[in-house]
């Protein structure tokens, strides 16, 4: 029997967060990294010196390299629509960072042209595949803590412009691009994470009742302004879900850290602390009653997933996340033919959420979403 060949994948971007994919690659022996592209030649020698990949000369040579079967497009957020519509059009499934697009309209024609090609698309976060997200998932289903009436979810990431961020360097020297994350907004580059966990376990957003503000304009000191200068670094969002469901979810950089949530059912609390750990620990605390009043017990239970799942070490990285979780969820679903769990229309309604929740604005809004999973 011939022994099949692992699918061909091609990396595009090899700045700050490419590192972080690379930092579990040890773990997926399946994976086969063809080749890796640039704009920047500088960075793109030095990315492959570090981690012994072969380079591109051009996009152009990428996309007729017919080894390339899967591109990751790690640009630049606002680079993602055209890189993702090149990989499209000439016939590459794609997995790209968060977001999918700038836009709703450019999001949903890359989701479009896709399927009218016949091709793989999704989008990161993925950890909602880690074991802590599937933890949460299967207690809800499970009804430990009854009925999920409302859901707290923090995604504040501590006082970054107090941080000495602008000497942040990834594992092989590149810089921690600040003023593009800050350009393209927190909310956009972050609510995404608790997004994915909230929808694969609760269903489709109905609606989105949004504020969001630029509180610390001065963020690069005295450098040339940021374009555009009032990019919203706060955003603070209540989700009703189709099924019922009421979320609170707040994303911020200028807030101390908390990558909390907590489920709030009839019969008890669920909660972790740390939603960017893929094996932080989810516990449930039931409620109490004495005499007249109820309120949570003190002693809390940690929920054991009933069958395994994947956790990865995490190489050199300073994270905890595995980057890598959704690749190979595209890669299988390339392989058997079926949807991956980060699928297009999950992926278009993700980016359709956190673009509501960043662009609501200091007036308030409230958006009807258009996308369904």
């Amino acid at each position: 029997m011939t022994e099949k060949k692992p699918l061909g994948l091609a990396i595009v971007g090899c700045g700050y967060v490419a590192d972080f994919y690379m930092a579990t690659l040890t773990n997926y022996p399946a994976l086969h990294i063809v080749g890796v592209y640039d704009k920047d030649p500088d960075r793109l020698k030095v990315f492959c010196e570090y981690f012994s990949l072969t380079s591109f000369a051009s996009m152009e040579d990428l996309l007729k390299d017919e080894k390339v079967s899967i591109v990751l497009n790690l640009t630049n957020p606002r680079s993602h629509y055209k890189i993702t519509r090149q990989c499209l059009d000439a016939n590459k499934h794609v997995y790209s960072e968060k977001p999918l697009a700038m836009t709703y309209e450019k999001a949903k024609d890359l989701v479009e042209h896709a399927k009218a090609k016949g091709l793989k698309l999704s989008s990161a976060p993925c950890s909602v595949l880690s074991k802590a997200a599937k933890t949460l998932s299967y207690a809800v289903r499970e009804k430990m803590a009854g009925e999920i009436k409302l859901v707290y979810a923090e995604l504040d990431d501590g006082l970054v412009h107090k941080m000495p961020y602008k000497r942040w360097i990834s594992e092989s020297g590149a810089p921690w691009p600040y003023r593009d994350e800050f350009e393209v907004g927190c909310t956009l580059e972050h609510a995404g994470y608790f997004l994915g966990w909230l929808i694969e376990i609760f269903g489709s957003v109905k609606s989105v009742t949004a504020f969001s503000d630029c509180v610390v304009p001065e963020k690069v000191g005295p450098e040339p302004p940021l374009n555009p200068p009032d990019t919203a670094d706060i955003s603070f969002g209540l989700l009703k879900f189709e099924s019922g469901v009421v979320v609170r979810l707040s994303t911020t950089i200028v807030a101390p850290h908390d990558h909390s949530i907590r489920l709030i059912g009839d019969k008890g609390v669920l909660y972790l602390n740390e939603c960017w750990n893929n094996n932080d620990p989810v516990y449930f605390r039931r409620l109490v009653q004495i005499r007249r009043k109820t309120f949570l017990s003190p002693i809390k239970k940690k929920v054991k997933l009933p069958y395994p799942a994947q956790t990865n070490k995490y190489g050199r990285s300073n994270t905890k996340m595995d980057f890598l979780l959704g690749v190979q969820d595209l890669v299988e679903a390339v392989e058997t033919g079926t949807d991956g769990q980060l699928h297009a229309d999950f992926s278009l309604h993700v980016n359709e959420v956190a673009l509501a929740l960043q662009y609501a604005g200091v007036e308030g809004k409230t958006y009807f979403t258009k996308s369904r999973i």
